[in-house]
């Protein structure tokens, strides 16, 4: 096994990609963790403020309530799948490295590491869009109570 520079060059290029992956994944982890922050923070205070509340006031925030934790739970499954994609992405390095000094052919694992980080990724979006979607719709219906009741 011939381990000069030259040889490894081409091993090091080979895990670009992967490296590229998980630095964009690093900063969707950061914009998912700061969301679900904001959204731990934001039932916080809405749990105080039920505690004080009655009647109708009471039933407005716990609704209110209910959509931070189904946001919540949204990006939990974000934050996990971008974190999956990232560690898969880190076995896939591992791989491309495992397979030049083994000196086998892992073509096909290599490939489906690559998918399954990519499915991943492709999943904590998906979830991070639909938090998006499910703040602006409650957004929405608290802004028409509030301009119904004025």
């Amino acid at each position: 096994m011939d381990l000069s520079a030259g040889s490894l060059l081409p091993i090091i290029q080979l895990s670009i990609t992967p490296v590229i992956l998980i630095s964009g994944l690093g900063g969707l982890l950061i914009t998912l963790t700061n969301r679900m922050a904001r959204i731990v923070d934001r039932s916080r205070n809405l749990c105080t403020q039920i505690r004080s509340a009655s009647g109708e006031e009471k039933e407005r925030l716990a609704e209110q309530l209910d959509v931070m934790w189904n946001r919540a739970n949204l990006m939990r499954w974000a934050v996990t799948c971008a974190g999956a994609s990232m560690f898969v992405a880190c076995l896939l390095i591992c791989g491309i490295f495992l397979s030049a000094l083994a000196g086998r052919e892992l073509a096909l694992l290599l490939i489906g590491l690559f998918t399954l980080s990519l499915a991943f990724l492709i999943a904590s979006l998906t979830l991070f869009l639909r938090d998006l979607f499910i703040s602006l719709v409650a957004l929405g219906i608290e802004i028409k109570r509030t301009v119904g009741h004025t």
